[in-house]
């Protein structure tokens, strides 16, 4: 687990080296964090924090889904799981 964050700031480093425009690296940012879920997947190791339907979310999310603040309650719901961006999306979507 200690070689997949290693080697994602290894990779966040050499994105930002290389420049370009924030939105060009939060599109890679994106890609190579579905990827890792899908070889993290692939190899069958657990992801990060809690996950799935039935556990409990945090009243901060809750209240920010219901208020209509979508996007506040899926960087709230990544800041708490660790989750990524998709994961956090439904997690939010099945609240509301």
């Amino acid at each position: 687990m200690v070689l997949v964050g290693v080697a994602v700031l290894v990779l966040l480093v050499a994105l930002l080296g290389r420049g370009g425009s924030t939105k060009q690296l939060e599109r890679r940012l994106d890609r190579m964090e579905r990827k890792l879920d899908l070889l993290m997947h692939h190899l069958d190791v657990p992801q990060p924090g809690p996950t799935g339907p039935d556990l409990a979310v945090d009243q901060d999310v809750v209240n920010l889904a219901r208020s209509g603040r979508k996007i506040e309650a899926i960087k709230r719901y990544r800041e708490l799981t660790g989750a990524g961006l998709k994961e956090a999306k439904d997690a939010v979507e099945r609240i509301q």
